[in-house]
């Protein structure tokens, strides 16, 4: 451990660090557009393009930094002209123009630079221009590297409002007059600087992972452009900094292992990421399974609410399911006061408003498939069965409406009516807790009923104990007995 610190204290390796931190920030931001914009096909080709700059430059400038950056920049250019001509002149699909331009150009690379090695007695090696050498930064590298980045971030920040448009409504933002065409132009110079900026760390062949890794892992964790390209900065540079790190411990080439770190933060993102990612999705759909499970027990209770109580074996052998599973659910349901368990499985009064509301979206979507679809009585059914779980209230006030408030379903089954909730219920208050009737109450019905009992509004109550079917209070110091159905719909205030 020792030796690595000492080795990352070295100039050569404190370069090698701070141009791949760039670099990789660099194309954490660019990789962005070049993604969401489906052009990660021409982040290659730009990549693999630049060799035929490097050349030319050679040829006229020796070995120059300056020399192989202009050059590179050039050919990039000259390459994404090359591929749009192209895409818009000639009928040839867009991925085999991209495949056709960028295969020519790199192979004309390697022939220019194996012809200056063998003729010219040049010293380029094809391998770091390939797979990069990052140990081998100078401090000239190191400076063009940072004005690159620099440049290339304040063209993102200064032109963001362009870039998101056209990346996501390129009609709307011709009819704002914005040339969509100069905006992509514009984007592939930026592209081509990342590039160039990215040929003496990872090389030609690894940039395009730098590229498209950090934004695709970014994209799994947010859906706002300005989020993604924070976390796909920050990924690009702890990916640069963490492998020359790893290259250096394990004495392996900085750029492949640069790129295997941004290809397991990728990993972690599809396995972990909180909205996209496998595992999270797999526990919502476990959970929404149990959420309609449980539904499913609920309405089935609801069949025989006034008539008899059910039994497990009753239960399982309706939804065909395990004792023990079924078993976890009675006691969810329970414990949340859906369900009254005794002598038999039966439905609280609260249980009795979420079935209800359940055969209220089956029988409205039933409704909706006869009236608005044409589908046939016996055709309605099963979608039903599932949708029943799914349909928001403001769907079902909307279908409610559209279909005229109906008050039967294609059936000649009764839709139950919405339920109104009371904002404060007399049932979610504490034991002991004292509370008052309020002025406002859900329907005349409940108001009428109140009057009977004798509490009006602004009367004091005290809550002593909840039965199955009726509650118990304390009213002007003397015990009074409501219905529970009634006092789940009377609402209070403190």
């Amino acid at each position: 451990m020792q030796e690595l610190f000492n080795t990352l204290s070295e100039p050569f390796a404190i370069r090698a660090i701070m141009a791949c931190s760039m670099v990789g920030v660099m194309c954490g931001i660019i990789g962005c557009f070049i993604v969401l914009r489906n052009m990660s096909l021409i982040g290659d080709a730009l990549s693999h393009a630049i060799l035929p700059g490097i050349f030319v430059s050679f040829i006229f400038l020796g070995y120059s930094t300056i020399g192989f950056f202009v050059g590179s920049v050039l050919a990039g250019i000259l390459s994404a002209f090359m591929i749009t001509w192209i895409q818009h002149n000639v009928k040839t699909k867009n991925d085999a123009s991209i495949g056709i331009v960028f295969t020519v150009m790199f192979s004309l690379g390697v022939i220019g630079i194996s012809w200056l090695n063998s003729e010219k007695g040049a010293h380029l090696d094809l391998g770091d221009f390939l797979f990069g050498n990052a140990l081998g930064v100078s401090n000239e590298d190191l400076v063009l590297t940072a004005v690159v980045m620099l440049y290339t971030m304040a063209s993102v920040a200064l032109f963001y409002r362009y870039l998101f448009i056209t990346t996501f409504q390129p009609t709307i933002a011709a009819t704002m007059g914005i040339s969509v065409k100069m905006v992509h132009y514009f984007l592939m110079l930026l592209l081509s600087f990342a590039v160039v900026a990215a040929l003496r760390t990872v090389g030609v062949i690894l940039v395009v992972a730098m590229l498209i890794t950090p934004s695709s892992t970014a994209l799994l964790l947010s859906n706002k452009l300005k989020v993604v390209i924070v976390i796909s900065a920050c990924i690009g540079l702890v990916s640069a900094i963490l492998g020359m790190i790893l290259s250096i411990f394990w004495n392996t080439p900085p750029g492949p292992m640069m790129v295997v770190v941004s290809t397991f933060f990728y990993a972690l993102a599809v396995l972990f990421a909180f909205e996209k990612g496998l595992f999270p999705r797999a526990i919502r759909r476990y959970n929404q399974s149990k959420k309609i499970e449980r539904e499913d027990i609920i309405k089935y209770a609801f069949k025989f609410f006034e008539k008899k109580k059910l039994t497990i074996s009753e239960i399982q052998q309706y939804l065909g399911l395990k004792e023990n599973r079924i078993k976890s659910h009675l006691d969810y349901l329970k414990k949340n006061g859906l369900l009254s368990i005794g002598s038999g499985i039966g439905l609280t009064y609260k249980g009795k408003q979420k079935a209800e509301g359940l055969v209220r979206a089956h029988r409205l979507w039933e409704s909706y498939q006869v009236d608005s679809m044409g589908l046939l009585e016996g055709q309605i059914h099963e979608e039903a069965e599932i949708l029943e779980h799914h349909l928001s209230e403001d769907i079902l006030d909307q279908l409610d409406k559209k279909l005229g408030f109906p008050s039967q379903d294609p059936h000649g089954s009764p839709i139950p009516p919405k339920l109104i909730a009371p904002k404060r219920p007399l049932l979610n208050i504490k034991l002991g807790t004292k509370a008052f009737i309020a002025k406002e109450q859900i329907s005349d019905q409940v108001e009428s009923e109140l009057w009977e009992l004798g509490l009006l509004p602004d009367s004091a109550i005290t809550l002593v104990k909840v039965e199955k079917d009726v509650v118990k209070v304390k009213y002007q110091g003397r015990p009074l007995v409501i219905r529970a159905q009634l006092a789940g719909l009377i609402n209070t205030k403190r």
